[in-house]
């Protein structure tokens, strides 16, 4: 026993793997194929002499790590069976299996596209859709209407209203009075007071005007408007124009609907302690504008802007250094940051009076400095008092 070679199991008599020169047919068969075959070299040792000095004859060491050939498509051992046809779908499968959008029919795309237009657009997502792609149609090819003053009515009714919308009617929840008193067609000048630290009461103005009687309101901006680099891009393409006398009477005798805030940033940045006090309503250029044309001026009272930013405070040395009218301070701003900013929900009343006719006039009448003070006094006393009825039928602030 002493004297007996230990032979592994299942080498065909020879130590090692296999035969010691190749793998068995079952190790072929398991090889991967992108494994890289390698020979493994028997390292030659010297005879190691007995004791008696006859020289023993060593076994050749194999490496121990596995040997892995692999078997080429075109010589395949007998010992391997064929590779059947019902394998050859499996690795097809796998080639495509390796980019996540490869195999999946067009019709899952067709269907996944419909419900997802459905689910944007609604039921009548196709015609929607069939106008929204006009749309970008036209924009790319240049084929839409700017006019002279860069309003772009398709922009502004499509992006603009349809931002401001939800705004006016789920935050502010605007109650619009006497939208009968703006005429139809023809030029018209609104007058309003102004108000809320920020000017949104102008937007908010321009949304419902627009939603009520689908006429477009035109406003006049202060320069600072059109100074800055982003607002004032888009302020042109809204409908605004700086606000001085040769613009607004050519809108006007255009047959535009023009909107007007005298008061300034005087009445934006008033305190809140001297909210729905009218401030000065300037010169009356806009009252001699509406002589000139003979547009009718219908007077605008907005109760419930301003609660939104109540202003009690002002920086005017940063003001005077940023070149801007104020920095205000809200019990929100600038102590939440960011969050301050977001306007408070209160409850908005727009009220249109009588509109006030300018057509009895003389023609000479816009040159009678008299005759402009005593209409624009009464624009402002009928806004006024206005807005003192609004305040006594207003049950809450936010209700």
């Amino acid at each position: 026993m002493a004297d007996a070679e230990i032979i592994p199991i299942g080498t065909r008599g020879q130590p090692g793997r296999g035969t010691g020169k190749r793998p068995s047919a079952a190790a072929r068969g398991l090889a991967p194929k992108s494994a890289t075959p390698r020979k493994a070299a028997p390292a030659k040792k010297p005879a190691t002499p007995t004791p008696d000095g006859a020289p023993v004859e060593e076994r050749p060491v194999v490496d121990d790590t596995p040997v892995i050939e692999i078997p080429s498509l075109l010589d395949t051992p007998a010992d391997v069976p064929p590779t059947t046809s019902s394998t050859a779908p499996a690795a097809r499968t796998e080639e495509r299996g390796s980019s996540p959008l490869a195999g999946i029919p067009a019709g899952d795309w067709l269907s996944a596209f419909q419900h997802a237009s459905k689910e944007l657009f609604g039921d009548q997502w196709e015609p929607q859709l069939a106008r929204f792609l006009a749309f970008l149609r036209r924009r790319l090819t240049g084929d839409y209407t700017v006019d002279e003053y860069g309003f772009d009515a398709e922009v502004t009714e499509r992006f603009f209203m349809a931002a401001l919308r939800p705004v006016a009617q789920k935050w502010f929840r605007i109650e619009v009075r006497g939208i009968d008193n703006i005429p139809a067609e023809g030029g018209a000048l609104v007058v309003s007071n102004h108000s809320g630290t920020v000017p949104v009461d102008g937007l908010m103005t321009m949304v419902s005007i627009h939603d009520h009687t689908g006429r477009f309101l035109r406003p006049l901006g202060a320069d600072l408007v059109f100074r800055l680099p982003l607002v004032g891009s888009v302020a042109r393409k809204g409908g605004a124009t700086l606000a001085c006398s040769e613009d607004a009477e050519r809108m006007l005798r255009g047959g535009e609907l023009v909107g007007v805030w005298p008061e300034g940033f005087k009445g934006i940045g008033k305190p809140f302690s001297e909210r729905y006090k009218l401030q000065r309503f300037g010169r009356g250029g806009f009252v001699a504008a509406a002589l000139r044309t003979g547009v009718p001026i219908v007077p605008l009272s907005v109760v419930g802007a301003e609660e939104i930013y109540p202003l009690v405070g002002n920086i005017p040395s940063l003001a005077r250094l940023l070149g801007v009218p104020y920095i205000p301070i809200t019990p929100l701003f600038p102590l939440l940051g960011p969050l301050g900013l977001v306007p408070l929900p209160s409850k908005w009343l727009l009220e249109f009076g009588e509109p006030i006719r300018t057509d009895e006039y003389d023609a000479g009448a816009a040159d009678d400095p008299m005759l402009v003070f005593n209409v624009t006094d009464q624009v402002r006393e009928t806004i006024q008092q206005t807005l003192y009825s609004l305040l006594m039928q207003r049950e809450s602030v936010f209700r």
